[in-house]
């Protein structure tokens, strides 16, 4: 059994749903007739030990791993019908930080930002002062700090027009300022009509929070 904490949520039909999820690996049941519901305007936070299953769940969700059995609604659809639009509102963390190391700050996020709008260079160098990069705009990521090689990426964040934002420990490298932005960011998006699913150690004191545990029998 899996365990969910209820926290005020927004009214109205499920932005996404999930019904009896069941995933083995390795021999192992990771978690079996795992179903709820993410609203819009909602944060859920995935908890759970190392090695209950929040990336492999995350990546299910995302559409990266197909090894499951049960059914994923967007928005009052399978994501098996509505693959294409699903993919064109969510924006994925996983693990790795996703910055090109040789590129720029600047380049990295005209490469990521202009995949999904157009984007001029302004947005772009105020995404990166809003994370704490003023200055570092031209500098090599290979030349900053794992944390400031994090922010980088979290500068995504703030110039993407997905509903949905999926993140795997986005927290992990960050400095007590950082976490503090970042929490206010997944907060404004929420408070915006977005959603957010995350994994995290971190304890979340934002509003509209719920939390989902793996591995509790």
């Amino acid at each position: 059994m899996n365990q969910i904490t209820e926290s005020t949520v927004a009214m109205g039909a499920p932005l996404l749903e999930v019904r009896d999820l069941c995933c083995e690996r390795d021999e192992r049941m990771l978690f079996a007739g795992l179903s709820f519901v993410v609203e819009c305007g909602t944060v859920l936070q995935i908890a759970g030990n190392n090695g209950s299953g929040k990336t492999t769940l995350l990546r299910i969700l995302c559409g990266l791993n197909d090894g499951y059995d049960g059914e994923i609604i967007w928005r009052g659809e399978s994501t098996h019908d509505t693959a294409e639009s699903f993919a064109g509102d969510l924006l994925y963390f996983g693990h790795r930080v996703g910055v090109n190391k040789i590129l720029t700050p600047l380049e990295n996020l005209r490469w990521s930002a202009g995949m999904q709008r157009n984007v001029n260079d302004q947005l772009l160098l105020d995404a990166l002062e809003a994370v704490g990069l003023r200055g570092f705009e031209e500098s090599p990521c290979y030349t900053l700090s794992a944390g400031q090689q994090q922010r980088v990426s979290l500068a995504r964040l703030r110039l993407s027009p997905a509903t949905l934002w999926v993140l795997d420990e986005p927290f992990t490298t960050l400095d007590v300022d950082a976490v503090a932005q970042l929490e206010q960011t997944l907060a404004d998006h929420a408070r915006q009509g977005g959603a957010v699913i995350v994994t995290t150690h971190h304890k979340l004191t934002m509003p509209s929070v719920s939390r989902l545990t793996l591995g509790v029998s």
